[in-house]
């Protein structure tokens, strides 16, 4: 009732009757001020109930206002979309939420119209780089969609904070500072038109950030925006921070040590302790057994049935017939889980099947089963409730780095926290078990709060590209002004040590920034991305380039756009080689593609079919895929243990091989000195290359790990595609680009129809007419320069497509029915012009038209378009296979 609004109250009524004592504390601050919060509070202490309240003071003050909430991880940005998608989205509030993640996408108009935005750090990131708005040829880039929605964002929240302090920490530092500077930004602009004395508009944003407890607080708090250093009633308004013992369920936990240098024997020996702590601690409530890799799940599980076996009990953790589980058995895919489920235990991990994993989940919630075993990751994800939670090792193996390395702190207390959910038990149990030299230090650091420090200086040089793009930074100067808003200078004031400046005195830290954005500029200008203007004194100007702009905007390692352009330039060096002034086509009927007499379209000299099973594209399909693989973007794909012989395996049955030494064209079939064949499979970019090969030919991967890798790097194809199209074409008047352009749509029709490009046409597929095909010319007077245009209809009639489309969402419509038109000479193989668009599914079978116009250089086009005066129109189809057309035209009629 405190709510004072029947559709709020609506929310809570069938959940809990009242606030529990963390979010009673914060009420009044969350629903009756728009101070930014940050609360840190053990898991399980009802901090989503804290964010929504948040949420609904935004939407009472401003309807119009979006929220953004950044959850660390996909599994829990899907499960938070689950949840309120339902709650949110359904009756009586009607609100758009929209989740965001690695492999989803939404155009603007989508993303305007959300209320809010469920999303991770990288994706809000990209959008929120955006807010300026994007120039040039970004149409396949997310920012490009962030203008107007940055700007309407009144509440951002982050849940798990803390993780500032780890891997992904640099990517929320960056987002929080940029939200800041925007807010302030858009409120500076605000306060221009409000000249009345005391009428100043406040900050645009509401921070919110959702931590567990923290030994540093004022530093974060004052970071979001919090007042930590004024003195009365407003000061720290706020900040709250419960110590790690704060539990709204108690619970208690017990650290065990374990002896064994080796891991794979002392993870045996927890086994029976596992068996012993089920059978003490939590005899027929819910268990849950969080272990550090999928096989652990496997042999975990099978230990178990052994032991429940020998106390003459094999189906002690069953709580179901054997009839309905074996019927449920039956029906899920992996064969292990089939197996260790009729005993009562569940495996969860990425490696089983949605369908799999959502089976497991709904008999472990019911009841049915009283054991899951799983995967770390699942502490983030899917909110399953556990009396007993055992935390089985706190080591895994990290693939980067080819050893064991710890779990970090706060994924101990994330597996913990699922112990004991207030809203399905009253209390609960925690078991660690550890190597035995490190209880002391989980002893310590379980119970007291976690210290936060900056991540920034691991990707210093991606922000800093970042803002130089956008504009924010624009010599040395504005750099350093703009690294003092982030949460580095201020743990670089207070830990100097740690960081490596000499002192905490300013002027020691002044010059340790300086030094710091002096190397990153320098980084930044070796690779291409910017360029500094040192004429202008000891502040140095700075501006951006073409490729600073595609590492901006694709979201990519500030090194890759020139990794990128230097495989393009090998691509194009061999094209150019092997260029043919011939047509490649078929020809076809004219009076089946051209719409309209004769004379209206007098420039067609015939049509043809474009020939995309030539030798040449499936090399430069190879080539492209190569060059990409071999990016930073891949430089942590993990390469586990004894990996390499696995890879050395598939890449024997795969047709480019590992370094497409099978490929026709390559000359370059050289083996790095020094290198033994097992180095090289090691790499996980060759690795990276086996996976796009096997995911292309459908070839079988040798272990079930390969299956998560190669969707984590399928779905990264498409982004990287389009920025190395980017940045190809740095020199638009060399040779072969007109062939190196016509690949790129190539590649992206393998991946959107799974097929190979000599696969055949599917029968009643697309009808395609072109019409009112001319060729014009025109004089500029200012260059005394001529420039040409070549003007077309383009038609098509979807036929059996559409059918077959119809249950693609939006966004995997704009990106499956891509259509690309390139304009170029067969001799020397010049790109005049291209362009590309998206074929909308019709209502019904009517034709689609487009018309299109493309301007090109006349000159270059006449010196290469051979004694007849021909030039081709290119038009390939990104959905389709056999539907693409070659239009040879005639500069002379």
């Amino acid at each position: 009732q405190a709510l004072n609004d029947t559709r709020y109250e609506q929310l809570y009524e069938n959940r809990f009757e009242v606030f529990n004592p963390i979010q009673t504390q914060l009420f009044h601050i969350l629903y009756h001020t728009d101070t930014p919060v940050l609360l840190g509070a053990p898991t399980g202490s009802g901090k989503t109930t804290v964010a929504e309240l948040a949420l609904l003071r935004m939407k009472k003050q401003n309807p119009k206002s979006k929220c953004v909430y950044i959850a660390p991880l996909k599994s829990l940005a899907r499960e938070r979309l689950k949840e309120w998608s339902k709650r949110l989205g359904g009756p009586p509030l009607n609100w758009k939420v929209l989740e965001l993640s690695g492999d989803t996408s939404h155009d603007s108009h989508v993303l305007n119209s959300a209320d809010v935005l469920i999303c991770t750090p990288e994706k809000w990131d990209l959008i929120s780089r955006g807010w300026r708005g994007v120039s040039g040829d970004f149409s396949s880039s997310g920012a490009r969609n962030g203008r107007k929605f940055v700007r309407e964002v009144g509440l951002l929240v982050i849940d798990e904070i803390h993780l500032l302090g780890e891997d992904r920490g640099a990517v929320l530092e960056a987002i929080v500072s940029r939200t800041r500077f925007i807010s302030r930004y858009v409120q500076a602009e605000k306060n221009k038109n409000h000249t009345k004395k005391g009428s100043e508009v406040p900050e645009m944003t509401r921070i919110m950030g959702l931590s567990t407890a923290l030994a540093n607080p004022y530093d974060l708090a004052n970071w979001i925006g919090i007042d930590t250093e004024g003195y009365g009633v407003n000061a720290n308004k706020g900040l709250y921070n419960f110590r790690p013992s704060v539990r709204p369920v108690p619970m208690v936990v017990h650290i065990q040590g374990f002896p064994g240098r080796h891991y794979c024997p002392r993870m045996a020996t927890m086994n029976k302790p596992c068996y012993a702590a089920i059978k003490d601690l939590s005899p027929t409530k819910p268990s849950m057994i969080f272990v550090a890799s999928r096989r652990q799940t496997r042999l975990t599980a099978l230990d178990l049935i052994s032991h429940a076996a020998g106390d003459e009990n094999p189906k002690s953790f069953l709580h179901c017939d054997d009839t309905y589980i074996d019927a449920v058995a039956e029906t899920l895919n992996d064969q292990n889980l089939r197996h260790t489920i009729t005993f009562g235990i569940g495996l969860h991990h990425a490696g089983l099947t949605s369908k799999d994993r959502e089976t497991v989940e709904r008999l472990y919630l019911e009841g049915h089963i009283q054991v899951l075993i799983a995967t770390a990751t699942l502490a983030w994800g899917v909110n399953l409730p556990a009396h007993l939670v055992i935390v089985k090792g706190t080591e895994f193996f990290d693939g980067k780095t080819s050893r064991y390395v710890d779990y970090p702190v706060t994924d101990i207390l994330q597996m913990m926290g699922r112990a004991g959910r207030p809203q399905f038990d009253k209390e609960g149990v925690a078991v660690i078990m550890c190597e035995e030299s490190k209880k002391t230090f989980l002893k310590k650091f379980l119970y007291e709060p976690f210290p936060v420090e900056s991540c920034l200086a691991e990707r210093m040089c991606e922000t800093m590209n970042a803002e130089i793009s956008i504009g924010t930074i624009n010599s040395l100067s504005d750099a350093v002004g703009f690294l003092r808003w982030t949460f580095y200078a201020r743990r670089l004031k207070l830990n100097p040590t740690y960081y490596g400046a000499a002192s905490s005195e300013d002027d020691d830290v002044e010059s340790f920034l300086l030094t710091v954005v002096q190397n990153s500029t320098q980084k930044l200008e070796e690779n291409g991305c910017i360029h500094i203007d040192k004429s202008a004194g000891t502040d140095a100007s700075i501006a951006t380039t073409p490729l600073g702009r595609a590492a901006s905007n694709f979201y990519l390692n500030h090194a890759t756009p020139k990794q990128m352009l230097n495989g393009a330039r090998s691509l194009r060096k061999i094209l150019a080689q092997h260029q043919d002034d011939e047509s490649k086509g078929v020809e076809l009927p004219k009076q089946n593609y051209i719409a309209g007499d004769s004379n209206s379209n007098k420039a067609v000299l015939s049509v043809g079919k474009f020939s995309t099973e030539h030798s040449i594209y499936t090399f430069a399909i190879a080539k492209i895929l190569y060059e990409l693989s071999f990016t930073h973007e891949f430089n942590e794909l993990p390469v586990r243990h004894n990996e390499e012989e696995l890879n050395l395996e598939l890449s024997r049955g795969l047709p480019w091989g590992y370094d497409l030494g099978k490929v026709s064209f390559w000359m370059d079939k050289k083996k790095p000195a020094g290198s033994s064949i097992l180095d090289i499979m090691l790499d996980p970019h060759t690795k990276c290359f086996l996976l796009l090969q096997a995911f292309i030919f459908k070839s079988k991967l040798p272990i079930s790990d390969y299956i998560n890798d190669m969707r984590s790097v399928v779905e990264q194809v498409p982004r990287l595609l389009a920025a190395m199209q980017y940045v190809a074409l740095d020199d638009d008047a060399s040779a072969a680009n007109f062939d190196m352009i016509s690949a790129f749509p190539l590649v992206r029709r393998i991946f959107a129809t799974g097929t190979m490009i000599n696969g055949r046409a599917p029968p009643n597929g697309p009808s395609i007419k072109l019409g009112s095909v001319r060729v014009d010319r025109e004089l500029k007077k200012s260059s005394n320069h001529h420039v040409g245009f070549v003007d077309l209809n383009y038609n098509i009639k979807l036929g059996n497509l559409k059918r077959n489309n119809q249950r693609r969402t939006r966004q995997d419509k704009g990106a499956g029915q891509g259509v690309t038109i390139a304009l170029g000479t067969l001799k020397g193989g010049y790109l005049l012009n291209h362009t590309s668009f998206n074929v909308p599914m019709p209502r019904d079978d009517k034709h689609w038209k487009k018309n299109v116009r493309l301007a090109f250089d006349w000159t270059t086009a006449e010196v290469n378009s051979g004694d007849d005066g021909v030039i081709v129109i290119r038009i390939i189809h990104e959905f389709v296979q056999g539907s693409d057309l070659e239009v040879l035209v005639s500069l002379k009629r």
